[in-house]
């Protein structure tokens, strides 16, 4: 198959050629594009961006390395009204270059747009969302390519609970750390040491190095810096990924765990803050309904999440997803909600769900340990010919595992979201489709063979939660969710079958 283009926003090449130190993520991008021969594209709107620096000199070096990437020419005839009315109003002349690479995206010319800017993330998502999966940042396209060709490099699928004093104070983990707080840091982590606050860890794979930590600290409303009300509160003190390991989806793994660790244990908020330079980590707290609420002297933004164990309604009129995603891990099962089955075998279902895989299992790990690929995350795709359609964004899709080698077999063993389904009539296209959320390899996604004529439905959706025991067959019967023979396609769930699956979960607040 043809390898995939990537369209480099001007933030991205001023990152790699700039005078100064590359950034890890930037040169492992690079790096990987290179070996695995996909294509680096760099927009002429881009090259007019930079002729505009008044630093003739820094102008002069910059565009002169603009020579190693592919050149995308300009659309003839392309008007500023044209590109205003499909990706919005354009105030300033970065508004058209962005718009310009949006357009350029539209056309499939590249398959992905790379960039840091969060505007450009958000315009898309706003005035053209069926491309917003396609425009990533710089440690998303790396992911992409780690997923599509990259021997299996990923910590292990389990993260570990720690005291603060079990983690050696020189830890690689918080190099960035001390540059952001200077001498503030050792004293600010010795007090965590003292009072052995718990932390998340996640360990590289065959090592004890850390490649992502989580320290929380459990506060009240008369001892916290949260701008909103509530009597148990959690902090999150710290939430800092490896430069080496972003891009695998670390960030949402932790993010899971301390969301589901917060409702399940009835705080009312959790906050934390952070600078505006974090993109990435402010686009995905932004995602699953955290909201900026403060500034704070130093120039850090605090971000706050209210929890709740009561009933989610969906008000009158409201994007049933939107609502669902904004509370998430709580979700709403109101009545206008419909849930659906999805079978899936054996081995697609350990690669989507491997909280659930038994850990003596070791057919499907690296060869250190940990699964091959990371799929214990939030957003999730799965892949599917059944000729079932689901066009309600938030409705509940319960999985079901067909008959296994290893237990559990005949059961439903998740819940998720459902968020969107599409169509790939090509492998590129599911390549397109499934980047950022694929647990598969490109000769997995090409073993599908999706052609015009036969294409595969791509559904995204969220994790909701596990069953704590998974409902086998029998039960499914008894409750009539299936009826004689396991389906092999997607199937509606109706009362009371529903409200039985319902009543089997444990989510730490209430459905119905």
């Amino acid at each position: 198959m043809s390898k995939p283009r990537f369209l480099i926003d001007t933030n991205v090449f001023i990152d790699l050629e700039d005078n100064r130190p590359v950034n890890r993520n930037f040169s492992e991008f690079l790096r990987l594009a290179s070996k695995h021969k996909a294509e680096i594209n760099v927009h002429d709107a881009s090259k007019d961006d930079i002729a505009k620096d008044k630093d003739a000199e820094r102008r002069h070096i910059s565009l002169s390395k603009l020579d190693k990437f592919v050149p995308l020419p300009k659309t003839h005839g392309l008007t500023e009204s044209a590109l205003a009315e499909k990706f919005g109003k354009l105030n300033k002349p970065s508004d058209v270059v962005d718009a310009t690479l949006l357009h350029a995206l539209n056309l499939g010319i590249v398959g992905f747009l790379v960039t840091e800017d969060r505007e450009l993330h958000e315009r898309a998502r706003k005035h053209a969302p069926e491309l917003s999966d396609r425009l990533l940042y710089v440690t998303g396209a790396t992911a992409l390519l780690t997923s599509l060709y990259e021997p299996a490099r990923v910590p292990i699928r389990y993260i570990e609970e720690v005291e603060a004093h079990t983690i050696p104070h020189d830890d690689p983990i918080f190099e960035s750390l001390r540059e952001d707080y200077s001498d503030q840091f050792d004293s600010w982590w010795q007090k965590c040491v003292a009072q052995r606050r718990k932390c998340w860890i996640v360990t590289r794979t065959g090592s004890h190095d850390i490649a992502g930590i989580l320290v929380r600290k459990c506060e009240t409303a008369a001892d916290t810096d949260a701008t909103r009300p509530g009597d148990k509160i959690l902090k999150i003190c710290t939430f800092k990924i490896s430069p080496e390991d972003r891009g695998i989806k670390l960030g949402e793994l932790l993010l899971k765990q301390v969301l589901w660790f917060a409702q399940k244990n009835a705080y009312d908020l959790t906050y934390l803050t952070t600078y505006p330079k974090q993109g990435a980590l402010i686009e995905l707290l932004e995602f699953y309904g955290f909201q900026k609420t403060g500034d704070r002297e130093n120039g850090e933004m605090i971000y706050e999440k209210p929890m709740s164990s009561g009933k989610l309604l969906i008000p009158e009129g409201a994007n049933i997803f939107d609502v669902q995603r904004s509370n998430y891990p709580r979700f709403s099962a109101d009545t206008i909600v419909k849930g659906y089955g999805v079978p899936i075998i054996e081995n697609y279902h350990d690669e989507l769900f491997p909280d659930k895989k038994q850990p003596d299992l070791l057919e499907n790990l690296a060869p250190h340990g940990g699964p091959k690929r990371l799929g214990n995350t939030i957003r999730k795709v799965y892949l599917s010919r059944s000729p079932a359609n689901l066009d309600q964004p938030g409705y509940l899709l319960f999985f079901y595992k067909g008959q296994s080698e290893h237990p559990p077999s005949q059961s439903v063993t998740a819940v998720g979201i459902f968020e969107n389904m599409n169509l790939a009539h090509s492998t590129m296209e599911l390549m397109h489709l499934t980047q950022g959320r694929s647990v598969y390899s490109e000769k997995q996604l090409g073993e599908w063979e999706a052609t015009k004529d036969r294409p595969v439905k791509v559904i995204n959706f969220l994790l909701a939660g596990y069953f704590d025991e998974p409902v086998t067959l029998p039960d499914l019967k008894e409750f009539g969710v299936i009826q004689g023979q396991p389906p092999q396609a997607i199937f509606q769930i109706k009362c009371p079958g529903l409200e039985a699956l319902l009543q089997r979960l444990n989510p730490g607040f209430d459905i119905r």
